[in-house]
């Protein structure tokens, strides 16, 4: 079972629930975008499914990147060699540990999951996923990214692949709904 709804708000806290530690993350963001799936997975099932997604597209929208990223001057970040493919036990849950290129920032299990990308000088961004159990085993994912502009570059950046994050990010969350 899925169900999809699009919201962008710049309080998170108004819709999704135990989430006021969580508020640093997204307070004063450029821009915040929260899709909201449910499905019978578990926090780290809906994880490992969604950073395991890697189709051909994906793959050829970040070639793509590399060039926005030379012509912008930006932090070049090294393609992975290999694409992962994750299961459940593979999800750090520990501050600082990486997931595929996401830096762990806090985590509780069965509740929430917020990661950061590697560093860059154009952009700050944040990407979490808060469980809200709603009965009869399903879960509802609250899939957040907040994005914090820190250079010229960044809101440039941002409103090119913008359109392409939006659908990344839906394909991702399909994905981790998957029995797998």
């Amino acid at each position: 079972m899925t169900k999809i709804q699009i919201t962008m708000t710049k309080s998170c806290k108004e819709r999704i629930p135990n989430v006021k530690k969580l508020d640093q993350y997204f307070e004063q963001a450029d821009f915040i975008d929260v899709k909201v799936y449910e499905g019978n997975r578990t926090l780290r099932e809906f994880i490992a499914g969604m950073l395991s997604y890697y189709p051909w597209w994906v793959v050829g929208l970040y070639r793509v990147r590399q060039l926005l990223v030379a012509l912008l001057g930006l932090v070049k970040h090294e393609a992975p060699e290999k694409l992962p493919n994750l299961q459940a036990g593979d999800v750090s849950f520990t501050p600082g540990e990486s997931v595929t290129f996401f830096i762990v920032r806090r985590a509780k299990e069965e509740h929430y999951w917020i990661s950061e990308t590697p560093d860059d000088r154009h952009l700050q961004a944040f990407f979490g996923i808060v469980m809200e159990p709603v009965g009869n085993s399903i879960n509802r994912f609250h899939v957040m990214t907040s994005v914090f502009f820190k250079h010229w570059s960044g809101p440039v950046y941002f409103n090119i692949i913008r359109p392409f994050h939006h659908l990344v990010v839906s394909r991702m969350a399909r994905n981790g709904l998957k029995n797998r």
